[in-house]
């Protein structure tokens, strides 16, 4: 996927609501695909600054340990990883003192709803122009994930001597 997808000349972003729409509609499509490993394509908000890329991802619930960030070519950047479904609710009688219950009496679920994204995910961003890889700065606060990726320095010519 492209960088700056919805910012074809003259577009004026009026594309976005139609992206998000495909977006969900892919989304919605592979969810019904039950043989295949779930997956989920996390929303980013993407600015640019004049001397770098700013990513912004939504990913609540993920922790650190379970997101990676690499480039697999010097102009493209991944962000993948994965998430499991967690509840923290009990069941009533579950949290009484000195009852043990085995797993095998457990009470299995019905779902009503299953609506949060579970599995693997992975973006894949290709830059316009050079970054510099070796100072991206990237952190995790509140399930938002926030990358910067500095644009290059525009290398200056070097002048060859003949010897």
């Amino acid at each position: 996927m492209s960088l700056l997808r919805a910012n074809f000349p003259g577009s004026g972003g009026d594309f976005a609501p139609l992206f998000r729409l495909l977006d969900d509609y892919d989304d919605h499509r592979s969810s019904r695909n039950q043989s295949a490993v779930r997956s989920f394509s996390p929303r980013f908000d993407i600015r640019e600054s004049e001397d770098a890329y700013h990513f912004d991802g939504e990913l609540p619930g993920i922790s650190q340990k379970d997101i990676d960030i690499e480039f697999s070519d010097p102009q493209t950047l991944v962000v993948k990883g994965h998430t499991e479904r967690e509840y923290h609710t009990s069941e009533p009688g579950e949290a009484k003192e000195g009852a043990k219950k085995s797993d095998e009496s457990k009470p299995t679920h019905r779902f009503w709803a299953s609506e949060r994204s579970v599995g693997e995910f992975q973006r894949v961003f290709s830059f316009p122009t050079p970054v510099d890889q070796h100072n991206v700065k990237a952190s995790l606060k509140n399930g938002i994930l926030a990358i910067q990726v500095p644009k290059a320095s525009a290398t200056a010519s070097k002048k060859i001597t003949i010897e």
